[in-house]
């Protein structure tokens, strides 16, 4: 009896870690209840699940008004089967992945419907920075980190060395303030 007792109490704890994360459809997922929302696009993971590195495009904001929050690069990791990743750095991933730009024409052509039905449509996103800018004449600044503030988040593409992803895996991606390490946000994703 007290064995199911505890089956059942662990199974609502992963439910409510599930509850959080929003599948808005088409790729995307979303959390906005927590210190740091997090919306993120994994379609190209999709579409590319055997590539040696992965992006996500992820839209990151802080989860009260009044909030000021650093993002470093650092911060973001993906978890998965219990094991963290963080994002190589933006001069091995150009050392060691030629894709980037493909990566992101790729990207340009897939639907977008799914991330801006999330609480991300509300904010602003200025496109002046980013983890991983492509090599282009009009890209935005190499960053290490990010501010987020009221309405203003930031929008950036995620590099994460492919971990040997399969179709319905099950992964996090979890974000935490440079400036106020205690806040944090996550989203789980499930590849389909």
């Amino acid at each position: 009896m007290k064995l199911i007792k505890t089956a059942v109490i662990v199974l609502a704890l992963v439910a409510a870690g599930y509850a959080q994360t929003e599948d808005l459809g088409m790729s995307a997922f979303a959390n906005e209840k927590s210190d740091i929302k997090v919306a993120v696009d994994v379609s190209l993971v999709d579409q590319n699940i055997d590539s040696p590195y992965l992006m996500i495009v992820a839209y990151m904001a802080a989860g009260k008004q009044n909030l000021n929050l650093v993002v470093a690069r650092d911060g973001v990791v993906m978890v998965y089967k219990g094991q963290e990743y963080k994002m190589p750095s933006y001069e091995e991933l150009r050392k060691n992945y030629r894709g980037e730009i493909r990566d992101v024409n790729l990207y340009r052509h897939l639907g977008k419907e799914g991330i801006i039905s999330s609480w991300m449509r509300f904010y602003d996103f200025p496109q002046v920075a980013d983890f991983f800018p492509p090599l282009t004449t009009n890209s935005p600044l190499s960053v290490d980190e990010a501010s987020m503030y009221n309405m203003t988040g930031f929008r950036t593409k995620c590099y994460f060395k492919n971990p040997g992803f399969k179709r319905g895996d099950t992964f996090v991606i979890r974000v935490a303030a440079k400036n106020k390490p205690e806040l944090k946000g996550e989203v789980t994703i499930t590849l389909k």
